[in-house]
């Protein structure tokens, strides 16, 4: 993908800064964020876009701290933020759903509290819709309080070859899979409600725009900033909500699949589906080697290699507990967790959803 990409352009067919920008909706849902949200809203204000070319609605998802006095203090002073404040917990699709609804603006930012813009942010979320093909535009979020005493590194790591992944797959084909859900744009026409009790709204959302052959890109120059996870058993909880997520879109979007030769199939199964079965594919693989063990010493070698493998995040755990941390031996115990994620996630799913609440991830740690 990266040498199909080389000779490939993002789109040119922009707005200008000077231009008459599309009027935006920024959609926030927020629980018991005290501690970010009024970064987050100054962030936004002081952003270069015209003031009078959007307004913020945040849905406080029965938020049980300061949230709703610090955002009812902004919106005495911005006419165009907007409190609403929900009395039972519902679940972030449900807070954006009917705020994306009752929007006025013909384009939606949504966003969380935890990810702070930079004053180009804006622009740069809104110049392509020039273009009339493109539907959804992703951002690019900088993490920041990197650490090298937990997993920080390794989770920023991974998801700065995953942001390149989406901006390749973008300007190839405009099947971007998957915006990041701490901040993207779409088309108010294009957004379709997300389903109760899904976890990852904005994977549904990006799917749905390339399902109805409209394009989803990534703009890099959209940058903000957000904190990344360092704890492991954080990262571990979001990954497992992350999974259920998952395999809830691929009940959703499974039929992509049945043409992989496609711009949509190809890049929905080489960059999701693959790395979804990869736990089963793991267990697979020690599975024939024990079934083959005597049969050949390749496969004898095969597995003790696997089970070398799976020993190293234990090693790095007691390493770790002297205060030693190896940074390669870090990147197998964020391996393992995350696929481990992924198979806890797997059979969640299985059991059913009956609930999508959360609780803000401790990040600044």
């Amino acid at each position: 993908m990266k040498i199909l990409s080389t000779s490939k352009k993002q789109n040119t067919n922009i707005y200008k800064p000077s231009d008459a920008l599309p009027y935006v909706s920024i959609i926030i849902a927020a629980h018991n964020e005290e501690a970010v949200i009024e970064e987050k809203i100054t962030s936004i204000y002081n952003t270069n876009y015209p003031y009078d070319r959007f307004e913020v609605h945040i849905g406080s998802d029965n938020s049980t701290d300061a949230t709703n006095q610090i955002i009812q203090k902004h919106a005495e002073i911005h006419s165009n933020l907007h409190l609403h404040a929900f009395t039972e917990r519902q679940g972030k699709a449900q807070i954006i759903n009917p705020l994306a609804q009752q929007s006025k603006a013909e384009i939606l930012i949504l966003t969380d509290a935890n990810v702070f813009f930079e004053p180009h942010t804006m622009y740069e979320l809104i110049k392509h819709y020039k273009n009339q093909d493109i539907a959804l535009v992703g951002g690019r979020i900088i993490n920041t309080n990197i650490k090298k005493t937990g997993i920080s590194y390794q989770e920023k790591t991974y998801l700065n070859n995953e942001i390149l992944i989406k901006y390749r797959e973008g300007i190839l084909w405009g099947t971007m899979i998957g915006a990041f859900g701490g901040v993207y744009s779409i088309r108010k026409e294009n957004y379709h409600p997300v389903p109760k009790n899904y976890f990852m709204d904005d994977f549904y959302i990006t799917m749905c725009v390339i399902q109805d052959g409209k394009k989803a890109i990534t703009e890099l120059h959209a940058t903000c900033h957000e904190d990344i996870s360092n704890i492991i058993q954080e990262e571990f909880k979001r990954k497992v909500r992350i999974s259920i997520g998952n395999f809830q879109n691929l009940s959703s979007f499974w039929k992509l699949m049945l043409n992989p030769f496609s711009s949509k199939g190809f890049s929905f199964i080489s960059h999701k589906v693959l790395r979804w079965i990869t736990p089963f594919l793991l267990l697979l693989c020690i599975l024939c080697s024990v079934l083959l063990f005597s049969k050949n010493i390749l496969y004898s070698y095969l597995f003790f290699i696997q089970i070398g493998l799976l020993l190293l995040p234990i090693i790095d755990v007691i390493l770790k507990s002297f205060h030693i941390h190896n940074a390669v031996l870090r990147f197998f115990t964020h391996f393992y967790s995350m696929n481990t994620a992924l198979f806890v996630g797997f059979f969640r799913f299985l059991k059913g959803v009956e609930s999508n609440v959360w609780q803000p991830t401790k990040r600044n740690q």
